[in-house]
């Protein structure tokens, strides 16, 4: 999880100075609407839905976004509406209302054609940007980015930039790609600093801090290093500066952040980070305290909380905070999952540290029920995301046929038009001279090589609609693949569950107390050895593990398999040291010991060939 900074001095005067701010503020903003013409409010309220969006409000903020809309449109006013219609699109692809995200996506692009301005078209570009990233289409992100930076050209619109560049440091750091995360990031401060977006300079201080993180990686540069609290520092500042402008939840994560720099780079004994890391940690806390879909942050601060507590041996509040995570988020009507599977992992583990076993097993079951909620919802979510993305790449590809339809309609009318004049023409001037019969006699010609025109447009037309045939057929196979992918990580998942409750077993056996034995040999009768998980892998990849068998010089053993079967499915060193209960260490030795046995070369990529015998 992503983590933010603060000072704890300037925390409750940058809160309560924020709230009250705030009223006033509103009060402002309703004043400054009240006064303007009903032709100049629609800029004004697509500020202020802008605002709702970025402090979680989505509702007042789809409101206002629409009320601009419809005084922009009452004064044809294209372009103010085509920005608003890009603030829906936001908060739809926030909320991941994908079909909604791709409508309102497609009205904004239409609105900007008719507007005919560059600005106008700019905003729409970016809006199916804001779209495709919500699908994770990485090359159709790229590709309406660069559309919208075109489309500026020399206009001048630095807070449009500043979006569209942090868009592409957002995508290029899922890549993890530090050259372009260091180009798109200083491109989205250069341009956010001649603007007075305060909450987006906050973004874009924190974007240059994760460009640092990723240069101190690579190189260990100590300077490289401090820069990150830095950037984090301003992006703090700006906060306590403008409480009205920068949004709770943007801080709050700025002190995340800092707290987690503490926590990584500094060693237990060092007094002065610790503080500095509790003070960051709990400032995130009590600033996103009754915000709106603050619970994750305030779940990982106390996540790092307990992890300074359980260094000092301070058991009891370590218990406390995990326990106060696990209550924050359990409680919210549509649970993060991801964040609610760390925190019960970490409270079995910590309870199995204590030698509190009952507790220790209802939590990892607790882990297992919200994985799978977790699993499902991530398969909803992909099989959304693959349904709109079909019915976008069908409705552009209609468009397409579309577009050429009409070119040959107009092509066709206006040769027909021709046609008939010389038609006319040469029944006028037949009886004057041979020469306008032959004329004549050339123009029916042109009609049939018309025809034959016609004939080949409509072949052409039938290919492509092959073509389109092909297309669904190889993104029903891409489903299919998927879901196989799915049900591997089904089957490893259960082998990770039976490996937890294996050492639960080893560890409770002597105490009468428990009857562990009958949980663990009911817990046999639901879930089989690897080697049942592997014949149903074998299933749904009937080749994978006899192809790796085959390829193998020598005999490859059932943790060989696994591990191989790990990183089939992408996971990293770090998830995969987790799963198996090993050191990260062990985990790379293992695989240059596969590479060895699958007679790979150095510079061969044991991933990649995993991957490409799925």
């Amino acid at each position: 999880m992503k983590h933010l900074v603060f000072k704890k001095i300037l925390l409750l005067a940058g809160i309560f100075s924020g709230c009250f701010a705030a009223v006033a503020q509103t009060l402002l903003d309703s004043t400054a609407l009240d006064n303007l013409s009903e032709k100049d409010k629609p800029a004004l309220l697509t500020q202020l839905a802008e605002r709702s969006r970025i402090n979680g409000d989505y509702k007042a903020g789809i409101a206002k976004a629409e009320k601009s809309v419809a005084l922009a449109l009452k004064f044809k006013n294209y372009t103010e509406a085509t920005k608003a219609y890009t603030v829906k699109v936001a908060i739809y692809t926030t909320t991941k209302e994908f079909m909604l995200s791709k409508k309102t996506s497609d009205t904004t692009l239409s609105l900007a054609q008719q507007s005919r301005k560059p600005i106008a078209l700019a905003y729409a570009y970016y809006a199916q940007a804001l779209f495709y990233n919500a699908i994770d289409n990485s090359e159709q992100i790229t590709r309406y980015c660069q559309l919208a930076l075109k489309s500026l050209g020399e206009t001048s619109d630095p807070y449009l930039s500043a979006k569209i560049y942090y868009q592409l440091y957002m995508l290029n750091s899922r890549r993890d790609d530090v050259k372009n995360v260091n180009k798109y990031a200083i491109a989205a401060t250069e341009n956010a600093l001649k603007t007075t977006d305060y909450n987006l300079l906050s973004n874009c201080y924190t974007a240059l801090s994760v460009a640092a993180d990723y240069n101190y990686a690579s190189t260990k540069n100590e300077a490289l290093r401090d820069s990150i609290i830095y950037y984090l520092n301003k992006a703090q500042n700006l906060y306590l500066q403008y409480p009205n402008y920068v949004a709770r939840k943007t801080y709050a994560i700025s002190c995340i952040n800092s707290a987690d720099y503490y926590l990584r780079y500094f060693s237990d004994t060092d007094q002065t980070a610790k503080a500095n890391a509790i003070r960051y940690a709990s400032m995130a806390n009590e600033v996103m305290k009754g915000a709106i879909n603050g619970e994750e942050v305030r779940a990982s601060s106390l996540g790092i909380l307990s992890e300074y507590a359980k260094r000092d041996k301070n058991f009891v509040m370590a218990e406390a905070y995990l326990q106060e995570a696990y209550s924050v988020l359990i409680n919210k009507k549509v649970p993060y999952y991801y964040t609610l599977i760390n925190v019960v992992t970490a409270l079995s583990n910590f309870y199995e540290q204590r030698g509190n076993y009952e507790k220790a097993l209802d939590f990892q079951k607790k882990a297992t029920t919200f994985n799978n909620k977790y699993f499902d919802e991530k398969r909803t979510l992909n099989a959304q995301k693959l349904e709109v993305q079909y019915e976008a790449e069908k409705k552009n590809n209609e468009v397409k046929l579309l577009k050429q339809s009409e070119q040959y309609a107009r092509q066709q009318k206006y040769l027909y038009i021709g046609i008939a004049i010389a038609s006319i023409l040469g029944l006028i001037f037949m009886f004057r001279s041979y020469h306008f019969r032959l004329r004549y006699s050339l123009q029916r010609e042109k009609q049939l090589h018309l025809e034959k025109q016609d004939a080949e447009l409509q072949m052409k037309l039938e290919k492509e609609e092959q073509a389109r045939l092909k297309a669904e057929q190889l993104l029903l196979e891409s489903q299919q693949q998927q879901l196989q992918k799915e049900v591997m990580a089904s089957q490893l998942q259960l082998e990770h569950k039976k490996e937890m409750l294996f050492q639960i077993k080893e560890k409770l056996s002597d105490n009468h107390q428990f009857n562990i034995n009958k949980i663990w040999n009911e817990e046999l009768l639901l879930d089989n050895d690897f080697e049942e998980a592997k014949f149903q892998i074998q299933q749904v990849h009937p080749e994978f593990f006899s192809l790796l068998n085959q390829r193998a010089h020598q005999k490859l053993t059932s943790l060989d398999l696994k591990l191989c079967a790990y990183l089939h499915l992408k996971m990293d060193t770090k998830k995969i040291a987790q799963l198996m209960h090993i050191e990260a260490k062990s985990v790379r030795m293992s695989r240059y010991r596969i590479k060895q046995k699958l007679g790979l070369g150095k510079e061969e990529d044991l991933n990649l060939f995993l991957q490409n015998m799925g």
